[in-house]
Parts: structure tokens; sequence; C-alpha cells
């Protein structure tokens, strides 16, 4: 019997790693969708790896086959700044990708959660499509 899914306060939900990106990018901003999807990728690779040695990154990292993520779509660039202040203040890990040089905001990505924990902070924003 396994005991790693009660390690920390209770018993943890169904780990998640959100990932939210301008739907502008694509929709008003004609980025190619391949680009977008590459921002992505960069900001939840650095979510990962920013918080690699956390409990709930390893056990995320562990059922490898079973990760789990879930893509958000935010408006526009103040949409996603604002997420980002918010995640601080509320002591959320999350790295906002920037891209460079051109210095734009793309999106960002939360280390792994479980759901229960960040799903409130993120009820405004709706799948990505």
């Amino acid at each position: 019997m396994m005991a790693a899914s009660g390690a920390a306060g209770g018993s943890p939900g169904r780990l998640v790693q959100y990932v939210v990106v301008r739907s502008d990018l694509v929709h008003k901003l004609s980025w190619p969708l391949g680009a977008v999807i590459t921002q992505a990728c960069h900001a939840a690779t650095a979510a990962i790896h920013l918080h690699y040695a956390d409990g709930d990154t390893q056990l995320y990292l562990a059922e490898l086959d079973a990760m789990h993520k879930v893509v958000l779509a935010a408006p526009d660039e103040a949409a996603l700044s604002g997420l980002s202040e918010s995640l601080t203040q509320a002591g959320v890990a999350h790295k906002l990708w920037i891209e460079q040089p051109e210095n734009i905001p793309t999106c960002l990505a939360l280390r792994p959660y479980a759901k229960e924990k960040v799903q409130p902070l993120l009820r405004k924003f709706k799948l990505f499509k």
C-alpha cells in the first residue's frame, strides 16, 4: 500500500497544473497557433523547473502517464497580469512567461496543486478554445 497521497495535511484531490494563455494572441493579434502553444509549453516547463523540489510537483511527476493539465484563456494582457498579481498575493507559486526580446507577457503556469486549492482563484477564466 502506498502512502504518497496524503502527505500534506488531509486528503489532497487530484493534482493539476493550470496554464493560462492569452486568447487575444490567436484571435485578435493573429499569432500562429504553434507559437502560442510554444508559449504555454515554456511556461509549464519553467513552473515545473522552478518548483521541482516541491512535494506536490514530485508527486505530479511521479505519475508521468497520468499528468493532468488544464489550459485556460485570459482575454488579454491586463487580465493575465491581474491574475499573476492575484496569485502572488494568495501565495500561489506560478511563472508568468514573458516572451523575449519583445517583452510580451503571453501566459502563465502554476506549479501542480490540488485542484480544490487553486480552482477558486481561476474560476473566471474559461477553457482555452
